[in-house]
């Protein structure tokens, strides 16, 4: 299920042979590495596509969900998949983030990620929901929403959620793949967190959900 920080209203293995030279086996290594970023980004998307194709489970009125097939998907291009400094911010306290309704949603700020994309060095807030942790399958969960270059014309408007968990480490994976739409892209009966100013990104992110057509 895709965050419901959308909150209804309504509630190596390589293989090598003998004769091998040591740079082969390197590209062996990163043809594998790429392989298995692009299977992970394709069945996040078969994943999405049947969640929305859910009658249970979509946010999609009855008469977009009958015809469903697919989300609008940009390419996919493992360079939007990026490892960025994981820098902590323990002494954060909760805040009140605004949403798309009177509803407000609290959030803590758990850390920035740092990284370079397109060429250029940028940083994002990165968030924690205390009302999600409390839940066992969301105790490790963070909340990633931004906005780019794209908002309003390839992409939604209001900007685009990548759901994380907390890495063991300092660094963290934002897989721009894997970016989608708040629920009220699709249904105005959900109430979505609206994207912090904070988290602009000043580039065109052309990965993971389109805007949505009907």
């Amino acid at each position: 299920m895709r965050l419901c920080i959308a909150v209804l209203v309504l509630g190596m293995l390589i293989s090598c042979g003998q004769e091998k030279k040591y740079h082969d086996v390197k590209n062996d290594v990163a043809s594998t590495v790429t392989s298995d970023k692009l299977a992970d980004i394709l069945l996040f998307q078969k994943e999405l596509n049947a969640e929305f194709k859910n009658p249970e489970t979509s946010p999609l009125a009855d008469r977009f969900r009958i015809n469903f097939e697919t989300l609008d998907f940009f390419e996919v291009d493992t360079n939007y998949v990026v490892v960025a400094e994981f820098i902590r911010t323990p002494e954060a306290l909760p805040f009140s983030m605004p949403t798309t309704t009177d509803r407000e949603s609290t959030e803590v700020l758990y850390g920035i990620a740092k990284f370079t994309l397109n060429g250029k060095a940028h940083q994002l807030e990165i968030y924690q929901t205390p009302e999600l942790i409390t839940q066992e399958k969301y105790k490790d969960y963070l909340f990633l929403p931004f906005t780019d270059k794209t908002n309003g014309a390839e992409t939604y408007g209001g900007g685009r959620y990548l759901d994380l968990r907390i890495p063991e480490g300092n660094t963290i994976v934002l897989d721009f793949n894997k970016a989608y739409n708040p629920y009220c892209a699709y249904n105005k009966k959900f109430s979505c967190p609206l994207v912090p100013s904070v988290n602009n990104l000043k580039t065109a992110v052309k990965a993971g959900v389109k805007a949505f057509e009907h």
